[in-house]
């Protein structure tokens, strides 16, 4: 419901049980902003840099494509307000992209977009890509990882499971110190009613969510995905996931089998001959086996993980060209 205040009014429905009060939310205009050049493009959309046209603020503009558009008011639309929404939830969170609120689309028909912090770098996938086969030495991944466990960890407080943690949604700071989680657009309150909507990305979706299993801390799925990134930063294959099933839910979970203890009793540390001794320390691996531990009843949770003796020292993060 447009107001003449230039506020939109909406019911909250993105959460089970009854509507919620209703919220006023202020909506600004990309008309205030001179869009400068693509970010990012993919299923859900397009992602834009642009910049505030009165105090030069770099910002990014997340708009869905066309047959995706989301207005106020529209079913669809609670999709795109939810996300913003569990932003505005984890404003301050560290390690976070930043959220700046919503804008209406006047080029358009007014449909909405979400207005989030520009981080000038790639994303974590095309960073590792990049390096192809080289190494990040231990320091640099407990770096990263316990920056990106303390972000979740963060999120995880305020009763937010982001559930796409994935190298392609961790963007690096162009001065290669800074490292952001971004794109909250499945992410769930811990509140919400099971059963949940599976989702996420295979290669990164914990068993338990393979399996159908609605009865698992929530927050165990975000620290599979964690695993899995971390696995990726030590592993120096160019960005190749570790498990790969080829693309189905089947496939994925028997490639998680072949590495992990199989759910028959079978124990073959495979996990350790990935990652020997010269590449992972003890106490490194500790933290990756932890968070890759095949029941979710017994993975380590992003607040565990942090009180692991690997992270009794940890450096400033500066990942190497």
């Amino acid at each position: 419901m447009q107001q003449t205040d230039g506020t939109t009014v909406v019911e909250d429905h993105t959460a089970a049980g009854p509507p919620r009060k209703r919220q006023r939310i202020s909506i600004a205009s990309t008309q205030d902003y001179k869009e400068i050049s693509l970010l990012g493009a993919g299923g859900f959309g397009v992602v834009t840099k642009a910049c505030h046209r009165t105090t030069g603020e770099a910002v990014a503009i997340k708009r869905h494509h066309h047959h995706h558009l989301l207005s106020a008011g529209s079913d669809d639309g609670e999709l795109l307000l939810r996300e913003a929404r569990m932003l505005d939830a984890c404003r301050g969170v560290p390690f976070l992209v930043g959220y700046h609120g919503l804008a209406r689309d006047r080029a358009t028909t007014g449909e909405l977009c979400i207005l989030m912090e520009h981080v000038a770098g790639p994303s974590l996938r095309n960073y590792l890509r990049r390096r192809r086969r080289r190494l990040l030495p231990e320091p640099t991944v407990r770096a990263a990882m316990w920056r990106l466990l303390t972000c979740a960890r963060a999120m995880h407080e305020r009763g937010v499971i982001h559930r796409d943690i994935k190298p392609a949604n961790i963007f690096v700071g162009g001065d290669r110190r800074t490292i952001k989680i971004c794109d909250l657009g499945l992410a769930i309150r811990t509140s919400d009613t099971p059963p949940r909507a599976r989702a996420g990305t295979l290669a990164y979706m914990a068993p338990e969510v393979l399996l159908g299993r609605t009865d698992c801390d929530a927050r165990a799925v975000d620290a599979w995905s964690l695993g899995c990134v971390m696995a990726e930063l030590v592993a120096g294959q160019g960005g190749k996931p570790v498990f790969d099933g080829g693309g189905d839910e089947v496939g994925q979970l028997w490639a998680i089998y072949e590495v992990l203890d199989m759910p028959d009793g079978h124990e073959h540390d495979v996990l350790r001959e990935m990652f020997p001794v010269e590449t992972l320390s003890r106490q490194g691996f500790d933290v990756l086996s932890g968070l890759l531990a095949f029941d979710a009843e017994n993975r380590l949770t992003a607040d565990a993980a942090l009180r692991m003796p690997w992270f009794d020292s940890v450096g400033a993060l500066e990942l190497p060209k």
